[in-house]
């Protein structure tokens, strides 16, 4: 599939229709000029408006600051800007058709009394954690479940290639990305043949998270081959509140029996067959067992929002055999809407340093955090508790490093522990607590992870990965070099005041 040139590629087009709209405003303000007050006035009031609705609105304080700082900045556009990309449209299509399918996914999902009260016997505030993603992701609780943390994209895409092949009834591959090349080409012949054998396959990717990889009938030559298709929001012409709420999960289910998440979309770079910023680091989790069922859940919640699925949700739930439920841990895999407030991503992490006793060993590509978080990072560690963060020295957008950068004082000063990435850039979001507790997923720690995407990921307690993460961790210390205040010292003051005041814009970053 040949893509077609940057110049008319679908994203160009997009670009120029927003331009077209910011410049049809501009023009409307310099046609009328001569009652330019009046246009100031109107926005201005505008501004005031939207001021008075964030702060008493029940989101984040520090969401909020952060929006009315823009505000107050560029009062004309500051109130058009959060009109279109930082209001909760709580009516539109995208929040009631998921809705919708949510309820069925709840439906389908249930507590499950027995595995949460030997889980309450085992650890009391592992179970409470548990309750919380029960109560307020529809996440069920899973003991039997094996787990086989998967530390490179290499290892993560020669597992993947193994388990498509053994699929027998159905394939579901959710992605933020695809991308053609040695990756996904390798996975495309392998779904071709199976559903010629068959097999039920199907395909759900992000609209803006393709547009700029994929040629435009993409989608129209995989159904040509049999594998069922759906985009997830599609970018229209004209600003949209919703745009920016885009599927960042990354998810393989195979029959319900084996299922996959973590950092790593289907594009070369994550399996280092080409290079774009350096060594790229990042992990993924394999799931064998009842707990695959949740994945299939949260795919089949956006697939019926997308196509409408006829037959019930249970027609994809195998009978899983009898497993030994001993040195195997219990699982959580788990998902985050921003349509419902609820931020369980955020909330879970939060509730992981909460626990820390010992460590907590943090990857993540991203550092943009609000205070909460900064908090929960700077106690832990101001109590004893080694707190370990690992960034990239080599950022996928050097804008967004750099504001990552000036989160480091301030966390460092309160004992927490910084390290860069050396060999290039780690996309993994992992978070490891006292080898007990563990987290892989799609998660960043960043506005646009915790506030706008839809995510995932899956929560373990006393599992065999939790180890491996742990192990994979202090091996990759071993390629990091550690920030201190010093090194910070040595950046340059217009390249500080810089980063700071693009921090003021870390809700759209």
């Amino acid at each position: 599939m040949k893509k077609p040139s940057i110049l008319f590629h679908r994203s160009s087009l997009y670009v120029l229709a927003f331009i077209l709209q910011f410049a049809v405003m501009v023009g409307a303000i310099i046609q009328f000029q001569n009652r330019f007050y009046i246009f100031y006035g109107l926005s201005v009031l505008t501004s005031i408006v939207i001021i008075v609705f964030i702060l008493n609105g029940t989101r984040n304080p520090a969401f909020k600051i952060a929006w009315v700082t823009i505000i107050l900045i560029v009062p004309f556009f500051g109130g058009l800007i959060y009109f279109f990309l930082g209001r909760y449209k709580k009516h539109s299509r995208l929040s009631r058709g998921l809705s919708k399918s949510a309820e069925k996914k709840r439906a389908n999902s249930a507590e499950n009394l027995e595995e949460m009260g030997q889980l309450e016997a085992r650890n009391s505030k592992a179970a409470r954690q548990a309750h919380y993603l029960t109560n307020y992701a529809g996440a069920t609780l899973h003991r039997g479940t094996r787990t086989t943390y998967l530390p490179t994209g290499e290892a993560k895409f020669t597992r993947l290639l193994k388990r498509l092949e053994e699929a027998r009834q159905y394939i579901f591959l959710e992605y933020f990305i695809i991308e053609e090349g040695l990756m996904w080409n390798s996975i495309l012949e392998i779904l071709t043949r199976k559903v010629t054998a068959g097999v039920d396959v199907r395909v759900m990717y992000d609209h803006a998270g393709c547009i700029a990889k994929l040629p435009q009938d993409f989608d129209a030559k995989l159904e040509t081959l049999g594998i069922r298709v759906g985009v997830f929001n599609p970018l229209g012409v004209f600003f949209r509140s919703t745009m920016q709420h885009r599927d960042h999960r990354k998810i393989a289910v195979i029959d319900g029996l084996v299922g996959f998440t973590g950092g790593i979309n289907l594009a070369d770079e994550y399996i280092n067959n080409i290079e774009l910023h350096g060594h790229w680091k990042d992990t993924a989790i394999e799931l064998e067992g009842p707990g695959v069922w949740n994945l299939a859940l949260m795919f089949l919640q956006h697939w019926d929002f997308l196509r409408t699925e006829e037959r019930p949700y249970l027609a994809y739930r195998p009978a899983y055999p009898e497993t030994s439920t001993e040195d195997v841990g219990w699982v959580i895999p788990y998902d985050d809407s921003p349509l419902d407030e609820e931020r369980v991503g955020e909330n879970v992490y939060l509730n992981l340093i909460s626990r820390a006793r010992n460590y907590v060993s943090i990857t993540t590509p991203y550092l943009i955090v609000d205070n909460e978080m900064i908090t929960a990072l700077s106690l832990a560690a101001k109590s004893g508790v080694q707190v370990s963060i690992i960034t990239p020295r080599i950022g996928d957008r050097r804008f967004v490093h750099e504001v990552t950068r000036t989160y480091y004082p301030s966390l460092i000063q309160s004992g927490v522990r910084i390290y860069e990435y050396l060999p290039g850039f780690i996309h993994s979001k992992n978070f490891v607590v006292d080898d007990q507790y563990g987290v892989v997923g799609t998660i960043n720690m960043d506005y646009r992870s915790l506030f706008f995407h839809f995510e995932c990921g899956v929560w373990m307690f006393d599992t065999p990965a939790v180890v491996q993460m742990k192990a994979d961790f202090d091996a990759v210390l071993g390629k990091c070099q550690e920030i201190t205040l010093e090194d910070l010292d040595r950046f340059g003051i217009i390249r500080k005041i810089a980063a700071n005041l693009l921090r003021l814009f870390s809700p759209l970053l």
